[in-house]
């Protein structure tokens, strides 16, 4: 039996922000294995200049991602979309172990089977050094919440 993850496509303009949403909401978890089951099996990604391959890859990339950013808050928002592909912008902001503060930017483009599961991510992002006064993201750990702006209305 094969799982789906509703929303599935044809996604409408609705179903995509709610696609878009449930993926920033597994993000934020940072529980590796919970994301990895939103991908299929053999899913692919690219991500900066790595290259990850199924599921065991990308809880291992999690791991180490998450790692090595500390207190990872995520926003994203909706670019386009058409019948099973969504396009997406983000930011988020975390801090590395000596304290620096990072937001980093960034654009994927993603492509769904017809159970809902992402089959491809790709993933292009740069990192943006900021000070702590300047975080936007000030949200307790997890699922950021519903009236907490979006990337559009802090003008990001």
């Amino acid at each position: 039996m094969t799982d789906q993850r509703p929303p599935l496509p044809p996604f409408t303009l609705e179903t995509a922000r709610q696609k878009v949403r449930a993926a920033e909401d597994g993000w934020n978890s940072r529980n590796p294995e919970k994301v990895s089951l939103a991908y299929t099996p053999d899913s692919s990604w690219r991500n900066r200049s790595e290259f990850v391959d199924g599921r065991e890859q990308i809880v291992a990339f999690l791991q180490r991602k998450w790692h090595k950013e500390l207190e990872y808050r995520l926003i994203k928002e909706l670019w386009a979309f058409t019948d099973n592909r969504i396009a997406v912008r983000f930011a988020y902001e975390w801090h590395d172990d000596s304290g620096n503060w990072y937001r980093s930017y960034g654009n994927e483009n993603w492509e769904f089977d017809e159970n809902g599961l992402m089959s491809k991510r790709y993933a292009c992002i740069n990192d943006v050094p900021i000070t702590e006064y300047e975080r936007l993201f000030h949200w307790p750990q997890g699922r950021r919440p519903d009236d907490h702006p979006g990337l559009s209305a802090l003008g990001l």
